[in-house]
């Protein structure tokens, strides 16, 4: 499939299907814990096979699990039985740790065992595109430095901080192309951290690395859709741009509509239902209004695609994941 294509066809799309970011709740489906869900590719591709079943979506996302890029290189994780894994710990704390790090090889930890996911996930959905989901490279040095201190690093060992965004993405890119291989149309890139950057900081300690990443795997038949969830995403629009991203996705922290004037008409923007208030704790009547509320103040752009405004959670309620799509579909019915 030409994606660039995909992306034309789904602006021209005068009812456009929505993407959302939905893979966790899958565990609800098959009747296991997010702890069985992350540990068993067969399980993974079978719940993303579940979800595409169930409802009408522009495309198939995969898990946005921020913890498995670092858990590869080393890091410790946090895994509960209903609730996404958290990293936990730091790995690396002196400029010294930074230089002995060593890229780990595509399969370490789980790597090997989601690329293996997302390639069963290929074989069984054969109706819209598949993307893989990835971490972003600030957020995965953010996740091996800890989140607190990267953001002071970059003021006082900005030297250090090059050298670690340097290595990731270098795994990145291996990782992403493992994905390639797979037959993936794609991945969702999440550079959530880079949200609470300054735009100067946006410019030099992200964006060059997000466009390194995408320079080196974005083809015809590959895409990568940036995610950032931040709250200054609509400051740092310019650097982030400059990433060369295919597509992007925002959350809910900002004005969707806000960002749409500061992207050109030509680029698909997707956004940005609350998955969390809204879809997690929301009720069916709530997720309506607030989908519907979006959609009327964004679906005039034509690069626009209604989506959650990051992953939804694991135990979010399917009457209220139903709920957003019977919004879409009633939205333009009207």
């Amino acid at each position: 499939m030409n994606m660039y294509q995909w992306l034309e066809a789904l602006k021209a799309e005068e009812k456009k299907k929505a993407l959302p970011v939905l893979s966790f709740p899958s565990i609800q489906l098959l009747g296991i814990t997010v702890k069985e869900l992350i540990n068993d590719s067969s399980l993974q591709a079978e719940g993303m096979k579940r979800i595409a079943d169930r409802v009408d979506s522009a495309a198939s996302v995969s898990m946005m699990d921020l913890s498995v890029e670092a858990e590869a290189f080393g890091a410790e994780i946090h895994v509960s039985e209903d609730e996404v894994p958290t990293v936990t710990g730091q790995l690396i704390s002196s400029y010294e740790d930074a230089q002995s790090l060593a890229v780990p090889p595509v399969g370490a930890g789980r790597t090997g065992l989601y690329i293996e996911a997302i390639g069963k996930a290929c074989q069984m959905i054969k109706d819209r595109p598949v993307f893989a989901g990835v971490i972003g490279p600030f957020s995965l040095a953010g996740r091996l430095m800890d989140v607190t201190e990267i953001m002071v690093n970059c003021y006082t060992e900005p030297e250090m901080v090059h050298l670690v965004m340097e290595k990731v993405s270098d795994f990145l890119i291996d990782y992403i192309k493992g994905y390639q291989k797979t037959g993936a149309n794609g991945v969702m890139m999440a550079e959530p951290l880079t949200g609470l950057l300054s735009p100067d900081l946006a410019e030099e300690f992200s964006s060059p690395y997000v466009k390194r990443i995408a320079d080196a795997v974005q083809k015809e038949d590959f895409i990568v859709i940036y995610h950032n969830c931040g709250n200054n995403t609509i400051q740092m629009i310019e650097s982030i741009l400059n990433t060369g991203c295919a597509a992007y996705h925002f959350g809910n922290a900002i004005d969707i509509k806000q960002m749409l004037e500061c992207v050109p008409k030509d680029i698909v923007v997707m956004g940005n239902v609350d998955p969390a208030v809204v879809i997690r704790n929301g009720t069916p009547e709530t997720v309506k209004r607030e989908t519907r509320r979006i959609m009327e103040a964004c679906c005039n752009y034509s690069n626009f695609v209604i989506s959650s405004g990051c992953d939804i959670p694991p135990l979010a309620p399917w009457e209220n994941i139903d709920a957003f799509f019977e919004a879409v579909h009633e939205f333009y019915q009207n």
